[in-house]
């Protein structure tokens, strides 16, 4: 009978213990998007950083088995991470996978110039400048023409213009 007490004495401690630690994770409040955050340009430096107002950025935009994927020439960089780009730098969005099209889209406010929705694929590369500082959250697709289930998938990701004004 004392074993049976101290048994459901412990448990109940130990659920007392988890939902303490639940509702201390539910307080604090953990943005998953940089451009939640207070100052998301704090987040940006040289190892995420891509291009220069000399020098172009690239982004290969590529449709995976799940998703679609859109990666900046950075060194180690991993498929739709956040990056950033210094206002006046040119951003070249294209696709090295073979009978790919992207369409990429900004939403009613564009940090590019011209500020319309980008479309291209293999053959058709895509030059824009960045004009607006800000935080951007982008929708993209990208689309395997030689497939014909499934074949569009879509992601979003998100892009930082550092500089400006």
């Amino acid at each position: 009978m004392k074993i049976q007490r101290c048994c459901v004495l412990c448990c109940a401690l130990f659920f007392l213990g988890l939902l303490s630690v639940s509702a201390a994770a539910q307080g604090k409040k953990i943005n998953k998007y940089a451009c939640s955050e207070p100052n998301p340009a704090s987040q940006c430096n040289a190892g995420n950083t891509c291009g220069s107002t000399s020098t172009p950025c690239e982004i290969d935009v590529q449709r995976t088995a799940y998703s679609a994927r859109a990666t900046p020439n950075i060194p180690n960089a991993k498929g739709s991470p956040l990056f950033c780009v210094q206002m006046g730098t040119t951003v070249t969005w294209k696709s090295a996978s073979k009978n790919t099209g992207f369409l990429v889209d900004f939403g009613p406010t564009s940090p590019f110039d011209p500020p319309d929705p980008i479309m291209g694929g293999s053959k058709k590369s895509v030059d824009v400048k960045a004009a607006n500082p800000g935080c951007y959250r982008y929708a993209f697709q990208a689309t395997d023409s030689t497939g014909t289930y499934g074949m569009s998938k879509a992601s979003q990701a998100e892009l930082i213009v550092v500089g400006g004004k």
